[in-house]
């Protein structure tokens, strides 16, 4: 419950009220949801604005590469078996888009928020989380993190100056695995998968080799290895080390959801919440941001999936529907998803083959080159909802990187027609 002895400062106080102005402004004149915005004047008007509003809540942080809105809205799910719970509003995971959610929130609610993998230091810094829940770190956004070792170095240093953080974080992922150790018995190890290790062949300790043996990792020069988690995904259960199996229900597709479910529920239980009690409040989440969502267009029932990296990629080819099914493949490059689209060479597209494609958005030609040197006979069509329509009637997979997929899901509006 929130802590009613909580006051925020009257400078902060009034950089709320200046923000959720600003945001009902930008909504009012169709400028977008003034998230953002909203967060960014409130920090203007009060530049202490987030170590503020987060004073005396109990604060859950996410972060990773991939998987960290869909963990986070699964850990608000978990923890409101407690009570009330803010978290970011449409994902907007740097400091003004935090700021904005603690804004629309009473003082002292908890609070589970995911943050951007390059800023989790400075929201740390600020928030002092209760738990620090770290996903998985692999290439993404080229041009603003192109070393992820580097980006390890430093959540290994946000651990070290956390010690008052419980640390939830993924076994099967050396750069993970190399931050979290920093923790010592405060982490709780948790075998979620990594099926993609292209982005961890080198050791973050020493630079060495990383050998694969199934799940299991070891480097082969200094020996740091796989922890032995306290908590593994095995098919659809989360299974405790010593103890129960705990069915993972969710409506959301893919080997993935269930790692970021398991995630979830091990960092709830920081909480005080029972690991069976937080899945089985997981099972009402249909959709995320746009993500997983059903809608019409024209005769055609799309699917929208997010892929925005190789490992993206790797996972959404299981959630796809089985071949004949169409897929638009849907690439932007803007700042936000990053403006080297060379990754798109490093995805096994070649998985593609056997089904109409398409392939849509600002970059469509650098795919379709790409396609089309994977062997993948596929269509240009620029416009993502016309390429749906062509490959309709019927259902159709709308696999989209970030941008892309924000722009799509806008477009729909209110055209849902369920999970």
């Amino acid at each position: 419950m929130p802590d009613a002895t909580v006051r925020v400062p009257a400078r902060t106080a009034l950089a709320v009220r200046a923000g959720l102005a600003t945001a009902g402004l930008s909504r009012r004149l169709g400028r977008g949801d003034g998230t953002v915005i909203g967060g960014r004047v409130s920090l203007l008007v009060d530049g202490r604005a987030l170590a503020r509003l987060g004073a005396g809540r109990w604060v859950g942080l996410v972060s990773g590469t991939n998987g960290k809105t869909t963990t986070t809205r699964l850990l608000t799910a978990a923890l409101g078996t407690k009570g009330p719970v803010v978290t970011n509003p449409q994902g907007s995971n740097l400091p003004p888009g935090i700021v904005a959610g603690l804004s629309r929130s009473s003082a002292g609610t908890p609070a589970a928020l995911e943050v951007d993998e390059a800023w989790l230091g400075t929201v740390a810094e600020a928030l002092r989380p209760a738990t620090l829940t770290l996903l998985n770190l692999t290439r993404d956004q080229l041009d603003r993190v192109a070393e992820v070792r580097r980006l390890a170095e430093r959540w290994r240093a946000v651990v070290l100056a956390t010690p008052g953080a419980l640390v939830v974080a993924n076994a099967d992922d050396p750069l993970v695995a190399w931050a979290g150790d920093a923790a010592g018995g405060r982490c709780t190890w948790v075998g979620a998968g990594q099926p993609w290790t292209d982005d961890a062949a080198g050791c973050p300790a020493c630079g060495g080799r990383i050998v694969w043996d199934g799940p299991r990792w070891a480097c082969s020069g200094c020996g740091f290895h796989r922890p032995d988690p306290a908590l593994w995904v095995e098919g659809d259960d989360l299974v405790e080390r010593d103890g129960p199996r705990h069915p993972i229900s969710l409506q959301l597709p893919g080997r993935a959801n269930r790692a970021n479910a398991a995630m979830a529920a091990a960092t709830a239980a920081h909480r005080g919440v029972a690991l069976g009690d937080a899945l089985a409040a997981m099972t009402a989440t249909v959709a995320v941001d746009g993500r997983y969502r059903h809608a019409t267009v024209g005769s055609s029932d799309a699917r929208l999936l997010l892929a925005k990296n190789p490992a993206g990629w790797v996972e959404v080819f299981d959630m796809l529907a089985p071949p004949p099914g169409p897929v638009v493949v849907v690439i932007n490059a803007r700042i936000a998803d990053g403006r080297d689209p060379s990754w798109l060479w490093d995805v096994p597209f070649e998985r593609l083959s056997g089904r109409p494609v398409a392939a849509s958005g600002e970059r469509s030609r650098d795919l379709a080159v790409r396609l089309r040197y994977a062997g993948v006979e596929h269509r240009r069509v620029p416009d993502a909802l016309e390429a749906v329509a062509l490959l309709g009637p019927g259902p159709v997979d709308v696999a989209a990187n970030y941008t892309a997929l924000r722009d799509i899901d806008a477009r729909l509006g209110r055209r849902t027609t369920g999970g």
